[in-house]
């Protein structure tokens, strides 16, 4: 029997594969679990249709994200943090000040997690800093710190 897997089986295929199995082994067990269907000229014409609406869903978010990152491209944010001598900052400057910053200031919502900073920012200047909001999309966003 011909079946058309829903999700990964170990040893069998991954999920969008076309595999003959027996029919006591999809009847038994992978149709009950739901990990596929008979491919029967319905289920296949009804995943192709699938994987292209999210094809063309990943192109929309891919689009999205390199206008966002455009944007931000060209916003400057200014960052007041309490600091000693010579510019050292107590503490330091964290993605999330930076994400923080951002949706205050230029209005633009962005997850910390998004934001690349290695160990933080611990001394006042300007600062570039890497946000990448899509695997094909990064923007660089000029920050300035300044130490009260």
């Amino acid at each position: 029997m011909k079946i058309l897997l829903l999700q990964d089986v170990k040893k069998l295929g991954k999920a969008g594969d076309i595999v003959d199995v027996s029919d006591g082994y999809a009847k038994n067990f992978i149709m009950p679990q739901k990990l596929g269907k008979e491919a029967t000229k319905e289920v296949l014409n009804e995943w192709k249709l699938k994987k292209g609406s999210e094809a063309n869903r990943r192109e929309q978010e891919k689009q999205a994200a390199i206008a966002q990152a455009e944007e931000l491209s060209k916003v400057k944010i200014k960052l007041q943090v309490k600091g000693g001598e010579g510019g050292r900052l107590f503490g330091s400057v964290t993605a999330k000040d930076v994400a923080d910053a951002l949706e205050k200031q230029a209005g633009i919502k962005v997850d910390k997690k998004k934001v690349q900073l290695k160990d933080g920012i611990k001394n006042a200047g300007a600062y570039q800093v890497e946000i990448k909001l899509h695997p094909a999309a990064t923007a660089k966003v000029s920050v300035q710190v300044d130490a009260q």
